[in-house]
């Protein structure tokens, strides 16, 4: 052999990238190599080995030994590129709102999470991050997953960012099909992005569906008690469902390309009403009873209310079951240690004053934990999170620039941080609002314009034209006369219709007239002023406001120019010109429900 020469140098070329290359060097006993390659969907790789000035010659034979070591550097390069991006799991419950059995140690006072027994959800707050105040863009499902797919305010997305009459745009980019570009294998389950036209429309519209064992989870309770009513057992009923949600998972996984991450959404509905009357304490062993003193201070603590929030409860407990099965089947095929899980929801509670279509707390804070196998985990942050800064949190994670539109922050220095309560000073701050919700709520198609400011300190709201109903006209209604109790507990359109029909909302109804009871009919249905005003430390339930006294003048001015400056800056349609956008055509055109299969039951959004 001849001698090693003096002069070695080996370029390696025709690597084609989705985004910014990466340079790596490595080192032999021959030569250097500079081997070009893509952090992010490299899809083909060319390899030429290109031999500069040689002092000897080389045999024709070491060249080709040079030239497959190098191709095998070169695709072992590629291939961990790949295995370096994490999976992302995302469980995503409709009309969720802050309740989990991890939030009972750190709110400080008696609530439902003293009684919900979410250990799946807790287990990933334990293994990752717990986020105290995470809330949603909009408390409406459209509304608010259009901002989540886009990284945006959901004013920014056009007709979009209304519920029913929605329609995706589709130059908007949505981090699905951004991460999909990049070479994930993404899926999703259930629902995510409805109603709307097309349907799931920033996820693909179907293209990315796992459905095939079926979507019966959506409707647990009723199909639970209907499988129990036919002679099975409670656990054997409950099995069927799991099964069913481990069939459509195992699809998706299976329908994985080798060494691609993954991107899955596991959005079940079975949250959303209706559920079955007495689920709670019937298929989960929730005492109504246990709830008497703990539910928000807008609910009458009466009996009728409490079985309807001890069922909403059963839901969120059977979602956390199916939660846990995905990650147990993560961890039996390795795959668990390589994905990043969130999970979350897209509002407060339906069929419950103050809850979904609210601006309350109540009404778009939401359930937040993030675990990230390898980063800090155990800690609770009090960092303001809008679940808008997910997208961005995603691509980055998945080695993607956020497109500039985005007005969501990626969470991912908050996760990396080691640091409890707040990491970033900046994240002391959200802003929420909401359009219109059911088309024909009120008279004209109109919506019920509401922006709001929550800091640490106060919750600020501007009610835009608050000579309309908050939840929709009083159809139907007078002081003497109303729906009877069934209609009202199963028909969300008869009247106030931004308001989910639910034996709540009927008990509220029947008793209007009763003085025990009229402060809490106020709250849910009465006309609003123009600003509303809450002091936290003192009102953490926000039930007095106080954007009259005079006291608090120079607070609100000071809420009020903070809430405008960001509205304009982000270019929302509310605030420019004379704000009448939303009140317009598109925006307020009719609706009709799209016909679904007769063999696909799902529930209304």
């Amino acid at each position: 052999m001849s001698p090693a020469p003096d002069n070695r140098q080996c370029e390696v070329a025709g690597s084609q990238a989705a985004s910014t290359i990466n340079v790596t060097v490595v080192r032999s006993n021959f030569t250097d190599s500079l081997i070009a390659h893509s952090a992010v969907g490299l899809k083909t790789l060319g390899v030429l080995l290109v031999f500069g000035q040689f002092h000897v010659k080389i045999e024709a034979h070491m060249k080709r030994i040079l030239f497959f070591s190098w191709l095998l550097v070169a695709l072992s390069v590629q291939a961990a590129g790949k295995q370096s991006r994490p999976n992302i799991l995302f469980a995503f419950a409709d009309d969720w709102g802050r309740y989990a059995s991890a939030y009972a140690k750190v709110d400080g006072r008696p609530s439902p999470n003293d009684v919900i027994k979410t250990p799946h959800f807790d287990r990933v707050a334990r293994e990752g991050v717990l986020f105290k105040n995470a809330f949603v863009t909009a408390p409406s499902c459209t509304p608010c997953r259009s901002s989540l797919l886009s990284g945006q305010y959901f004013y920014r997305t056009g007709r979009a960012a209304i519920l029913q009459g929605a329609f995706w745009d589709a130059k908007i980019p949505s981090y699905p099909l951004l991460l999909a570009d990049a070479g994930y294998h993404i899926g999703e389950t259930y629902k995510v992005w409805s109603p709307g036209t097309p349907n799931d429309a920033p996820y693909g519209g179907g293209k990315f569906r796992f459905e095939g064992s079926g979507r019966r989870f959506n409707q647990f309770s009723q199909n639970v008690t209907r499988m129990v009513g036919g002679g099975k057992s409670v656990p054997a009923a409950k099995q069927v469902l799991y099964d069913e949600v481990m069939g459509n998972f195992g699809a998706f996984l299976k329908a994985r390309p080798k060494d691609n991450p993954f991107c899955y959404w596991f959005g079940p509905t079975l949250v959303h009403r209706k559920w079955t009357k007495g689920s709670g304490k019937k298929l989960w062993g929730i005492d109504p009873d246990s709830l008497k003193g703990k539910l928000p201070g807008m609910l009458p603590d009466v009996p009728i209310v409490r079985e309807d929030f001890a069922d909403y409860l059963g839901e969120v407990q059977a979602f956390d079951a199916a939660l846990g099965l995905i990650l147990e089947k993560l961890k039996a095929i390795g795959e668990l240690d390589n994905t990043v899980v969130v999970v979350s929801g897209d509002h407060g509670a339906p069929g419950f004053p103050g809850g979904k279509c609210n601006l309350y707390d109540f009404g778009v804070g939401v359930p937040l934990a993030v675990w990230w196998p390898g980063k800090p985990g155990g800690r609770v942050v009090e960092d303001y999170v809008n679940l808008m800064d997910l997208a961005p949190t995603f691509l980055e994670l998945g080695g993607v620039k956020p497109p500039k539109v985005m007005t969501g922050r990626s969470l991912v220095p908050v996760l990396q941080s080691k640091a409890n309560g707040i990491v970033d000073a900046k994240r002391n701050w959200v802003i929420t609002g909401r359009e219109r919700h059911v088309a024909q709520a009120r008279e004209g198609l109109l919506p019920y314009p509401q922006r709001a400011l929550r800091t640490p300190d106060y919750l600020y709201i501007i009610n835009f034209k608050p000579d309309r109903w908050p939840m929709g006209n009083p159809y139907n209604l007078t002081d003497d006369k109303a729906p009877d109790y069934n209609t009202l507990a199963n028909n969300t359109f008869v009247t106030y219709g931004d308001l989910d029909a639910s034996p709540t909302k009927a008990w509220l109804i029947e008793h209007r007239n009763e003085a025990e009871w009229r402060w809490h009919y106020d709250y849910a249905f009465g006309k609003r002023p123009r600003e509303e005003l809450f002091i936290l430390k003192d009102d953490p339930d926000q039930l007095k406001n106080v954007a009259s006294e005079a006291k608090y003048a120079a607070i609100k001015k000071k809420l009020n120019a903070q809430l405008m400056a960001e509205l304009k800056r982000t270019n929302d349609p509310r605030v420019k010109g004379d704000g009448s956008t939303f009140d317009k055509p598109p925006f307020v055109a009719e609706f009709k429900r799209p016909q679904r299969n007769k063999n696909s039951k799902q529930k209304k959004e």
